[in-house]
């Protein structure tokens, strides 16, 4: 019975090893590998959560994209509706990361919709990356939407 308990738990193992991408060949080494893995997986659901969140809690969804340029970011909001006081939070979340905006078209009327590029301001802007910038544009917009809804 031993040998046939042995077999499964090297099947297990196996298992574990191609679940994972480990290429570890000892079983402490793949057990390192896939509490590693296990980690990852959990910081992509928190992730995750905190993007369902920010587009639950606001009344009107709002879709933002971020594009890194050469030098700076490409930043579009768009909404269905209308969003008064909306362009000075995200302006604000802009001055929070030190960018400075170099170029932008907004439109308010029956919806709203943002296009800016942000640059440089004081060389900050090489320590944030653009999913740093679309966090930050996205919390911008949850705390506009909590304190109008």
């Amino acid at each position: 019975m031993s040998s046939s308990r042995g077999r499964k738990k090297a099947a297990l193992y196996q298992q574990l090893r191609a679940a994972t991408n480990s290429t570890a060949m000892n079983k402490a080494s793949i057990i390192v590998d896939a509490s590693k893995y296990i980690q990852e997986l959990k910081q992509k659901v928190d992730t995750l959560n905190q993007d369902v969140g920010t587009s639950q809690n606001s009344s009107s969804p709002v879709q933002v994209t971020v594009e890194t340029l050469e030098k700076g970011f490409l930043i579009n909001v768009l909404s269905e509706n209308n969003c008064p006081g909306l362009l000075v939070s995200i302006l604000e979340a802009f001055e929070e990361l030190g960018l400075d905006v170099l170029d932008a078209r907004v439109s308010c009327s029956d919806s709203f919709q943002l296009e800016a590029v942000g640059g440089e301001n004081q060389g900050q802007a090489d320590s944030i990356d653009a999913h740093v910038v679309k966090q930050t544009v996205l919390r911008a917009i949850q705390n506009w939407s909590q304190n109008n809804y």
